[in-house]
C-alpha cells in the first residue's frame, strides 16, 4: 500500500503525469492509471484519511464494490445428491424438484445447477490405472435395456448391450445378444476376443 500512497501524494501534491510517477516509483503506467480510478471510485485523494491503515486502505481500493452474500436458503446435501445422480434415470432437474418440494424457499434451478457444478468441481472426477497393453479387458453388461426391433417380422423385445473395453488403449466394442445371462456372456466375450 506505500506505493499506492506514493502515486496519490505524487499525483496530488506533487503534480506529477501518471507516465513520470510510473518512473519515478518503478510500477507500469497502467497499475498507476488502476490506482488513480480506484481511489477516485471510492473518494480518496491526498492526503489519506489517518483512519485508513494500509489494510483498510487496501480494502477500500481493492475489494469489489458490492459484497456478495449469499441468503442463508438451505443448504442441499450435495454428497447424497451426487450419489443419487449415479442411479439410472436420475437427473439433476428430479432431485432439484425433490429439494424443493421439501423447501419452497430453497434455490431455483439455475442456481441449484451452478451451486451443484461449484461443489462438482472440488471433487477428484478421475482415478488413475495403469494397464499393460493386452494385459486387461473389461466386461459387463450395460444398464439399461434397449429395444430391438426385428426387421423382419416387426417383433420388439429388449435387449442388454454387451460391453468391453481394453484397459491400455480403452478400445472399446459392443455386442447385443438376444438374451442376457451365461450363453451371452460367453458369446460376447468370444466376439470381443476375436480381431
Amino acid at each position: 500500500m506505500r506505493q499506492v500512497r506514493e502515486v496519490l501524494r505524487l499525483k496530488h501534491v506533487a503534480g506529477h503525469s501518471e507516465r513520470s510517477i510510473a518512473a519515478a516509483i518503478g510500477i507500469s503506467r497502467y497499475t498507476v492509471a488502476e490506482y488513480l480510478r480506484r481511489a477516485t471510485v471510492v473518494g480518496i485523494t491526498w492526503p489519506v484519511p489517518a483512519e485508513l491503515d494500509d489494510s483498510a486502505l487496501e480494502a477500500r481500493l481493492f475489494s469489489p464494490p458490492f459484497a456478495v452474500h449469499e441468503s442463508p436458503r438451505p443448504q442441499p446435501d450435495w454428497p447424497r445428491l451426487h450419489a443419487e445422480l449415479r442411479r439410472p434415470g436420475v437427473t439433476l432437474l428430479l432431485l432439484w424438484e425433490e429439494y424443493r418440494a421439501g423447501q419452497p424457499d430453497g434455490y431455483g434451478y439455475s442456481r441449484f445447477c451452478d451451486l451443484y457444478r461449484d461443489w462438482r468441481a472440488g471433487i477428484s472426477p478421475t482415478m488413475r490405472q495403469t494397464h499393460v497393453a493386452g494385459e486387461r479387458l473389461f466386461v459387463d453388461f450395460a444398464g439399461q435395456t434397449v429395444p430391438i426391433t426385428d426387421p423382419l417380422t416387426g417383433a420388439e423385445r429388449q435387449a442388454q448391450i454387451f460391453v468391453a473395453a481394453l484397459g491400455a488403449s480403452a478400445h472399446r466394442t459392443t455386442h447385443t445378444p438376444k438374451h442376457a445371462g451365461r450363453r451371452a456372456w460367453r458369446t460376447g466375450s468370444a466376439v470381443t476376443s476375436m480381431p
